[in-house]
């Protein structure tokens, strides 16, 4: 299949085109640059592009002649959408409705979503189901859902055929170590703590550790992203026009910040000293998937279920790129 990757130079959707390619696929990446690297993205393969330009959109998905997008194009920092939400609703929304027109324009009815947990806002019940009110109590999460309901009328007006996959915390590397994650500023827990371990910043900050939960700070599920690519590629094969899947990914794994850093110590054998700050804004006490729909829809399974062996390939990533792509 020709498939456009939007923000495929990115960390997520780098993985994922490194995955479809290796399946055969023929796959393009569409990326402005702004987080992603020209390096992560295999040669020739690169159309450097806005997602306002709708010309540039359309003439791209007609010039490959595109038969499916996947849409990985956003910003996804929480708390920057707090501070920040008009950032958030002109990239995140209306350049994706701009996408969304452009692949009407040019008869593309296929598309896989990069959607979050964050949709869910602070959940009832945990692990959280497909069927849990999506509630979001950040920009971030809200701007998802909009483009999942837009998604969802597209559909039933013009046939669209989609997949929102709801991801919870994206982490790992590729085993081969030559694919990671890069961002300026970092953002993530865990390559900040490695950042730490690699003697690049003197200690990692806890955010808040009063949260109802064992250890007082936040759980999150960290799904590798190599087996979010392999959902995405699972996905695509079932997609057809006038569909929709809806689907969790996760390992159904919460890790506390405590436990992700003490893994983080364990795998690196450094202290990791840390300081306890207060809470960020938007942050939920409690995250973890019920991806058991996923699983029986698409037949997926999560290979890396320890979160050691996740960290494992972080920590080969970072510490033989310690100054990321640049390097």
């Amino acid at each position: 299949m020709r498939i456009l990757v939007t923000g495929g130079a990115g960390y997520i959707g780098s993985h994922a085109v490194r995955w479809l390619a290796r399946e055969g696929h023929e796959v393009w990446v569409y990326d402005n640059l702004c987080a992603g690297h020209r390096q992560a993205v295999p040669e020739g393969r690169l159309v450097v592009g806005e997602l306002m330009d709708r010309p540039r959109l359309v003439e791209t998905l007609s010039a490959h002649q595109i038969e499916a997008v996947m849409h990985f194009a956003a910003f996804a920092a929480v708390g920057e959408s707090v501070a920040d939400p008009a950032k958030y609703y002109q990239n995140n929304v209306v350049a994706s409705l701009n996408l969304l027109e452009a692949m009407r324009a040019t008869g593309v009815n296929k598309m896989v979503f990069s959607s979050t947990t964050a949709t869910y806002g602070a959940p009832n019940r945990i692990p959280i189901t497909e069927d849990e009110p999506q509630k979001p109590i950040n920009p971030y999460g809200f701007a998802k859902l909009v483009i999942e309901q837009a998604l969802d009328d597209y559909r039933a007006a013009y046939g669209l055929g989609y997949a929102a996959l709801r991801y919870f915390n994206a982490a790992g590397a590729s085993p081969d170590g030559d694919l990671g994650e890069d961002h300026d500023p970092e953002t993530h827990l865990i390559p900040i703590v490695l950042q730490v371990a690699l003697g690049q910043r003197q200690n990692i900050t806890v955010f808040g550790e009063d949260y109802a939960t064992p250890d007082g700070t936040c759980i999150r599920d960290y799904v590798h992203v190599d087996d979010l690519s392999s959902a995405h590629a699972l996905a695509l094969k079932q997609l057809q026009p006038g569909t929709a899947l809806k689907l969790n990914l996760g390992t159904g794994r919460g890790q506390s910040v405590r436990e992700v850093i003490d893994a983080c110590r364990r795998v690196t054998g450094h202290a990791i000293p840390t300081l306890v700050g207060a809470r960020r804004p938007g942050d939920p006490p409690e995250l973890v998937a019920d991806s058991r729909r996923a699983q029986s829809v698409l037949g997926w399974k999560p290979r890396y279920m320890e979160i050691e062996e996740t960290i494992r390939t972080a920590w080969r990533w970072h510490s033989s790129h310690p100054r990321g792509y640049a390097g």
